[in-house]
């Protein structure tokens, strides 16, 4: 069940909400959550439904041992670290690391065949979170298990994110209300994210299958135009935005319906003028995270930042994945991030703004295409596809049948990936006086968009989020 099955939609969020608003006990309302959450996971997941209990509790127990033996705090937290990170490296590494022993050592190791449990990477960064923020002492060690499970399990962010800090909602765990201005700008959060789902991110996802020749489960990017390579891996970047931002808006606007204020994930990320600045508007709780907590290892020696900047963004690329291509796609950023950081914050200003947003947005397309193929033989084909070094044409007939037919939804996609609603919502405020207008104007948005995206995920049964995957 995920967030775009009308099933989840209309039968279990609206019981959810139904029994939620039932109560008016924090500790009732948040059994409601508890029982939701764990059936929600389950209903993917049944088996792995107790690993998630397991590191609950495993958490649980060292944030309290954290608070009552405070000189070992350091022990406690590598203890759990090695807990977290190990379940971690065997349910989403460990073929990984079998088939390049394998490779390297020329043995015959065989590669364990282990189904990676739903949501891991993110429920681990989660609790990961929680007990270095108990030994720092930047939030009070939770002594109800139940509070500390409701947060790990929470089902708006509990499969695909944000990463949500236990500092984020820690008094909202004990004490929230869901304002009636909460729950009608969180369900309109909730539908906007549905929409780019449903409406814009499924569809550029069948120009991108077009465009890099899938036929039969298998990309033959060999055969492609240039153009269709290069179209297609801007209509992939898109993709990823809007399935993901999606996600996040869902997440979001579900956290504000049920009294939940969790930090932003995205901000408009391809008007970025440099690849740090992107990075800072793209998937912003993994970002911070690595930033709050991988940057706190102690490196020694003058070059210690450029160390540390490495070892993040090969963390950023592996989270993603066990593949190659992720890491290498971790890398290549963070190559570019080096290198702006050697030529200074001062000199990259003076770039003109727009030839600073072309040269970021190039290196962020041409990235997503290190994202999109797992297939190092693949990855290479692209890379030639996009010099035009494949022996094909710039542009053929399927290809340009493919990107005509599909013009206005690209043109559109990338357009609305700018700041454009925004200040279509500024200037509507500003010149609609009565607040009754602007609110029956959301509503009758809200509700054709609502039905558009439902009739549209009718015919599109299986139509899961890419971040599921990680």
């Amino acid at each position: 069940m995920v967030f775009s099955d009308l099933l989840f939609i209309y039968v279990f969020l609206c019981a959810t909400l139904i029994l939620y608003f039932l109560f008016k006990n924090i500790a009732w309302k948040n059994a409601v959550l508890i029982a939701a959450s764990l059936f929600f996971y389950a209903w993917g997941e049944p088996f792995y439904i107790f690993l998630l209990l397991l590191s609950s509790l495993v958490n649980y127990v060292a944030g309290l041992l954290i608070e009552n033996h405070r000189a070992h705090g350091k022990a406690i937290v590598a203890a759990a670290l090695v807990f977290d990170l190990g379940m971690l490296a065997v349910f989403k590494y460990a073929g990984f690391f079998v088939e390049n022993i394998n490779a390297l050592l020329g043995v015959s190791i065989p590669v364990p065949d282990i189904v990676m449990p739903i949501g891991i990477s993110f429920f681990t960064f989660q609790i990961i979170s929680y007990v270095i923020d108990c030994h720092w002492e930047k939030v009070q060690v939770q002594h109800n298990f139940f509070k500390l499970l409701m947060y790990i399990s929470l089902f708006p962010q509990l499969i695909a994110g944000p990463i949500v800090r236990y500092e984020t909602i820690e008094r909202e765990v004990s004490e929230r209300k869901t304002t009636l201005s909460d729950f009608s700008n969180g369900l309109t959060r909730f539908i906007v994210g549905l929409a780019k789902k449903a409406i814009i991110a499924n569809n550029l996802s069948i120009v991108v299958d077009k465009l890099f020749g899938l036929n039969e489960g298998v990309l033959h990017v060999e055969s492609s135009s240039v153009a269709a390579v290069w179209v297609g891996v801007i209509c992939f970047a898109l993709y990823v935005y809007y399935d993901f931002s999606g996600y996040s808006d869902m997440a979001i606007g579900m956290g504000w319906m049920l009294g939940f204020h969790f930090d932003e994930n995205f901000c408009y990320p391809f008007v970025s003028r440099s690849i740090a600045e992107f990075w800072q508007r793209w998937h912003i709780s993994l970002g911070t995270f690595f930033r709050d907590y991988l940057l706190y290892v102690p490196i020694f020696g003058k070059r210690r930042k450029y160390v540390s900047l490495f070892l993040v963004w090969f963390c950023t690329g592996f989270w993603h994945g066990a593949s190659w291509n992720y890491i290498l796609w971790g890398l290549y950023f963070g190559l570019f991030i080096f290198i702006e950081t050697l030529v200074g914050k001062k000199r990259m200003k003076r770039i003109p703004a727009p030839l600073a947003h072309l040269y970021a947005l190039l290196v962020i397309v041409v990235g997503f295409g290190i994202f999109k193929f797992e297939n190092l033989t693949d990855l290479g084909l692209f890379f030639k596809g996009l010099v035009g070094a494949n022996g094909n044409p710039f542009l053929d007939p399927v290809s340009e049948t493919a990107i005509l037919q599909n013009l206005f939804l690209i043109l559109g996609a990338a357009l609305l990936s700018m700041p454009i609603l925004p200040a279509i919502k500024k200037f509507v405020a500003k010149t609609t006086t009565r607040t009754a207008v602007a609110g029956a104007v959301t509503m009758v948005t809200n509700v054709g968009l609502l039905v558009i995206s439902s009739i549209m995920l009718i015919d599109t049964m299986n139509n899961p989020f890419l971040y599921f995957r990680f």
